[in-house]
């Protein structure tokens, strides 16, 4: 069953995708010959206004097949008025764009239902007291529930550690203890914390840490809009800022995933409730739009980078610039795939 729902959510994910590209293109006039869900052999076919539609054996990505889109042999591009080739770089670029687009469209949409359904978020409930802290010499204990800060209300643990991060000095704290409410006035201190990727940051705290326990926040219509505009823009900034942190070497290699990570994580969400396999679908659909938009020649922003060129030069790239580049794209792609594989199976056997 979690190969069934890895397989559907995979398939979704490229679909809205390459329908991206495809909507842009055809409105834009181009012809377009294949839209394939997966690559290799095609299993089934139907042609449709122009387009073969198609399922293919290796179903891990996919692909739409313009008129006049041959990278690999610009001596076969096509200039036709219909064709890829013949639209100016702007227009292209708009194509290009468009499924990345699509997958931050999707995105955006799974969060806004995932708010009117409900998200679960850690309470604002106090599982532990550092010693010494600003907390503990305020006097915050164990199990103390943090309803409001100044004049702010508190529903999760994220809004009371943004408005900690954001403290121009002291803070006042409302807490609700064993069906009383008190206050405290407590002063955040700076101190040496980790972030995300493991480095050392200096950070604003109070010394507090979460209860195990969550509470399930419902949005409204309007609110589910902002909450997810919030979760993708959120989403595409931790996933450009971890392919950063990657290059730089401060994340290891041994950190990407394959395919079978993915698979995995999606199963596990799946099993765990309906709001978890939205929340991760619309994380691996933000995921898939940033890593296209890399400027890997295989990839869309590595054609994106080559129509630039064609912007700012007034001339198309060279055929064996075109060719070489565009190989190279495919050797890297290959290559990240492959280490992410290799990761998952020490995964497996450790």
């Amino acid at each position: 069953m979690g190969i069934i729902t890895f397989l559907i959510v995979l398939s979704i994910l490229v679909f809205v995708h390459e329908l991206g590209h495809f909507s842009v293109a055809r409105a834009l006039g181009v012809k377009v010959h294949v839209f394939s869900i997966g690559f290799g052999k095609k299993l089934w076919t139907k042609e449709w206004k122009g387009t073969q539609w198609a399922f293919s054996m290796i179903p891990l990505g996919g692909y739409v097949k313009m008129k006049g889109q041959e990278d690999l042999n610009p001596a076969l591009a096509n200039h036709d008025s219909d064709s890829y080739q013949s639209l100016p770089p702007f227009q292209r670029i708009l194509i290009l764009l468009a499924g990345p687009f699509a997958n931050f469209l999707l995105a955006f949409v799974l969060y806004i239902a995932i708010g009117l359904l409900g998200n679960n978020h850690i309470s604002p409930t106090i599982g532990k007291v550092v010693e010494n802290s600003p907390a503990a010499i305020a006097g915050l204990q164990q199990n103390d529930t943090i309803i409001q800060i100044n004049d702010t209300k508190i529903q999760t643990w994220d809004d009371l550690s943004d408005i900690i991060q954001n403290a121009p000095g002291a803070l006042k704290f409302y807490i609700q203890r064993d069906g009383e409410l008190k206050s405290f006035i407590i002063r955040p201190k700076l101190s040496e914390s980790q972030n995300i990727f493991r480095e050392k940051i200096q950070k604003k705290m109070i010394g507090i840490a979460p209860a195990p326990k969550l509470v399930k926040i419902y949005y409204s219509p309007l609110d589910s809009i902002v909450f997810a505009y919030d979760k993708t823009i959120e989403a595409s900034k931790m996933i450009f800022l971890g392919v950063q942190k990657l290059i730089q070497g401060i994340v290891p290699h041994t950190e990407i995933g394959g395919v079978i990570t993915i698979g995995s994580v999606i199963s596990e969400a799946s099993q765990s409730s309906f709001i978890a396999l939205l929340t991760i679908s619309a994380l691996i659909s933000v995921n898939l739009g940033v890593l296209n938009l890399l400027p890997i020649p295989a990839l869309d922003g590595g054609h994106i980078m080559f129509n630039l060129y064609e912007m700012i030069t007034r001339r198309a790239p060279s055929e064996k610039m075109l060719i070489n580049l565009t190989i190279a794209g495919w050797v890297i792609l290959i290559g990240l795939m492959s280490l992410g594989l290799y990761n998952d199976i020490n995964r497996l056997l450790g």
